[in-house]
């Protein structure tokens, strides 16, 4: 991929230049003043590459692309190639290309050979052209689970934005920044929101009084020794992880610790039936001893 400007600079005269990218000619205009030495379809790289170029030196990645190449998984689906170019650079996007010229130009990292922004701002400026609440919910609690940046971090890039394009991202991050770490538990963490109970941790490790691991359970109420389990029937219901689910609710039947597992449907599809679980569950918790165990 390379620019016409850089081209001639190479010696090739501009009529040559348009004439090797005309219709069945040899190279191919992907974007306007950037040339595909070849005419085949470009691919999603060259793609990236031609975007690149086009918003020309200082711009880099940002978005959903960015965030393929930092190796996340749970993406919405795009034909946007994101970058952003600095403020004062006279550029606007075309065809695939959505350029964003602003002043708050992050440090980039090399991903891949190409200049990327970090991961928290390439997250979040996704998360900014994504309609789907769920989709947002997946990228952060992606980004915080897989350790690509910590929470703080989302939250400091969405102090950064207007009003109102936080205000829409707020039911997704108020969730990861509470310790959510899936769209399910970020439904989960909304249904204990309402339900009243006390102020539950989410993803905290449970300890015997002879330091034994017990468990990570989604919440745990550590006022009265009672976990919240969001089982999906997927991954717990056959093979290792079934073994591995029987295990850990042995370690918590031996521990004392009252247990309530949840399939993740259900809360969307009955969360008020869920909610009664869970404040039936606690009150059996409050009706016993407190187990000795602790959070580390």
């Amino acid at each position: 991929m390379i620019g016409v400007k850089r081209l001639e600079a190479l010696g090739v005269p501009r009529r040559t230049i348009w004439r090797r990218c005309e219709p069945g000619g040899v190279w191919r205009m992907v974007l306007p003043g950037v040339v595909l030495l070849g005419n085949g379809e470009p691919t999603e790289e060259q793609r990236i590459e031609a975007a690149l170029v086009h918003a020309s030196e200082g711009s880099m990645l940002t978005g959903v692309f960015a965030l393929r190449r930092y190796g996340l998984r749970n993406l919405p689906a795009t034909e946007e190639v994101h970058v952003l170019a600095p403020a004062e650079r006279a550029v606007a996007g075309t065809g695939f290309v959505h350029i964003e010229r602003t002043r708050r130009l992050p440090e980039p990292r090399i991903r891949s050979g190409l200049p990327t922004a970090p991961v928290p701002r390439a997250v979040i400026d996704a998360a900014r052209r994504t309609s789907e609440q769920d989709a947002v919910a997946a990228m952060m609690a992606e980004a915080v689970q897989r350790r690509f940046c910590p929470p703080w971090a989302l939250a400091e890039e969405v102090d950064r934005l207007n009003l109102s394009q936080a205000t829409a991202l707020f039911p997704a991050l108020v969730p990861i920044l509470g310790g959510a770490r899936s769209v399910a538990e970020v439904d989960a963490w909304n249904l204990w929101q309402r339900s009243g109970l006390p102020e539950g941790q989410w993803n905290v490790r449970i300890f015997d009084a002879n330091g034994r691991y017990i468990a990570t359970p989604d919440n745990w109420c550590d006022e009265v020794g009672f976990a919240w389990e969001i089982d999906s029937y997927g991954f717990h219901a056959s093979g290792p992880g079934f073994r591995a689910t029987l295990a850990r609710n042995a370690r918590y039947a031996a521990a004392g610790i009252v247990v309530l597992q949840t399939l993740p449907s259900r809360l969307r599809s009955e969360p008020d039936a869920v909610m009664a679980e869970l404040r039936a569950a606690h009150e059996s918790a409050q009706r016993r001893p407190r187990p000795d165990v602790h959070v580390r």
